[in-house]
């Protein structure tokens, strides 16, 4: 397998010099990750720019909101990410539980563009992308395919989706008023798990000339920018939050695994905190738990195979969260019978009741497992657990109006929303929770075998050579390196 996304040297002059005059007939600019990881250092000049530019338009100068640093209009620079800190009274634990809000992002309200902006740039200033003759393709169960399609446009580029058909509505909506072609939206068979006939399809378009396919389960691009972007967004969150005392500890850092991106954050957290790193994953289809299969709701994550950008050796803990719980949640969260039983019998502050519509679905189950690992952890009300919301309730207005009538009749009473409280939220037993050791790692390690050495080509020493650290550690030094490129580029480009 040749499309891992790690080259960093000049491989097609020609395929580059291309590049640089599409983008100055155009004058798009290119963030570099420094800039996406740290947005002050943004120039002045392009900032005040950027605060005309809606940000949901296609318009080139949007790239430089692909970060976490939006503030809550989505239009200035805020100095710290936005989050919310749920305390005790919804979480029924005594660790703070801190979320980072991924619908800040612009164009998708959803912080995979990021990923994709880290897949697609390095591939272009090195020559191996070719703005009008090359079609992007975007493997994905919604929230990726998106951000690829919203890169791709503003680049001039042509993005294709490809997404299981039973993903929501509101995903699809969103793709057919932004892709070029209808047919650029590839549907396949399924849901959330069904990502095998994902890469089928895959394998068939990267039949076709000029189709490049970035795999997010295996573009290490989606690994590093979470690593370098994400990492340092969370800590900039810790930091302020901790103040001059030093009390507050960063225990651990959660998340859902679907293409284990965002989840590179906590390869950061871990070198320069000591923080533990939690992966998340359907209790419907528990892979790394269970070795299990199987369907499920939580759209975004689960997928029946372990990511190839996964650290697995890494990883401190593995939960596995019910969709019964996310759904049922969802319903809870979003309606007046649920919100008002929040207020008035459990004493939320409306505050934090208006702050719900935050959460969509994968949301919801992040912050359920940050409350059992920190119970797992026996972690104390100094000790934080770090977790993110990738989007937020508006996604899932559909999956929202199908749970409703599915399981409450069409409409929410107040002993079901006392029930929902008490079973999904305070209820949450540690059944399903594992804190590995190195066997437990090595098991959901080898697991990937079969996915990428006997389907997808990897060689058996390129699979075996993740298993250490220190392939990691060299890993990251494509971070400077594709910097110095994206800077190279943008030179050229303003000649």
């Amino acid at each position: 397998m040749t499309q891992l996304g790690i080259e960093d040297e000049v491989v097609d002059k020609k395929t580059r010099s291309d590049s640089v005059d599409f983008f100055r007939q155009r004058g798009i600019v290119l963030p570099t990750l420094d800039e996406l990881a740290e947005p002050g250092r943004i120039a002045r000049q392009r900032r005040q720019a950027l605060e005309g530019v809606d940000p949901d338009a296609p318009d080139p100068l949007n790239l430089f909101r692909v970060h976490w640093f939006n503030d809550e209009e989505r239009r200035g620079i805020a100095d710290v990410p936005g989050h919310l800190v749920l305390t005790s009274e919804f979480t029924g634990i005594e660790s703070p539980v801190v979320v980072l809000l991924g619908n800040r992002f612009p164009m998708i309200h959803a912080h995979k563009v990021l990923a994709a902006y880290g897949c697609l740039v390095p591939r272009l200033v090195t020559g191996q992308f070719h703005p009008t003759m090359n079609r992007a393709v975007w493997p994905s169960t919604g929230n990726y395919c998106r951000g690829g399609v919203a890169i791709s446009k503003i680049l001039g580029c042509r993005g294709v989706a490809v997404l299981p058909e039973g993903m929501s509505e509101e995903r699809f909506a969103w793709l057919r008023d932004w892709v070029t072609e209808q047919e650029d939206i590839v549907r396949t068979v399924g849901t959330e798990s069904n990502v095998k006939e994902i890469y089928d399809k895959c394998a068939e378009l990267r039949r076709t000339p000029g189709n490049v396919i970035f795999n997010q389960f295996c573009e290490f691009g989606n690994h590093l920018v979470h690593y370098h972007a994400t990492g340092r967004a969370f800590e900039a969150v810790y930091r302020h939050l901790a103040g001059g005392d030093g009390q507050l500890e960063l225990a651990a850092f959660v998340s859902a695994t679907g293409s284990a991106g965002t989840i590179g954050a906590g390869d950061y957290l871990k070198e320069q905190h000591g923080t533990q790193i939690v992966a998340v994953e359907a209790l419907e289809c528990p892979t790394m738990l269970y070795n299990g299969f199987g369907e499920h709701n939580i759209q975004g994550i689960g997928d029946k195979h372990i990511p190839y950008v996964h650290n697995v050796m890494n990883t401190d803990l593995v939960v596995g969260i019910s969709d019964r719980s996310t759904d049922s949640l969802n319903v809870l969260f979003n309606t007046d019978v649920g919100r008002a039983h929040l207020e008035r019998e459990r004493g939320w502050s409306k505050e934090l009741v208006a702050s719900l519509s935050s959460f969509g679905l994968s949301g919801i189950c992040n912050v359920l497992a940050a409350i059992e690992s920190a119970r797992a952890l026996d972690l104390g009300p100094k000790q934080a657990v770090f977790t993110v919301a990738t989007d937020g309730a508006e996604l899932y207005r559909t999956e929202f109006q199908k749970t409703l009538e599915r399981d409450f009749g069409g409409a929410l009473e107040e002993g079901q929303a006392a029930r929902i409280f008490d079973e999904h939220l305070r209820g949450r037993s540690l059944d399903h929770v594992e804190v590995l050791n190195d066997l437990g790692r090595n098991r959901i390690f080898n697991l990937g075998y079969y996915t990428w050495v006997e389907q997808q080509g990897v060689t058996l020493e390129d699979f075996e050579a993740r298993r250490s650290q220190g392939f990691w550690r060299e890993l990251r030094g494509l971070l400077p390196r594709w910097n110095q490129r994206i800077a190279e580029f943008n030179a050229e480009v303003a000649e």
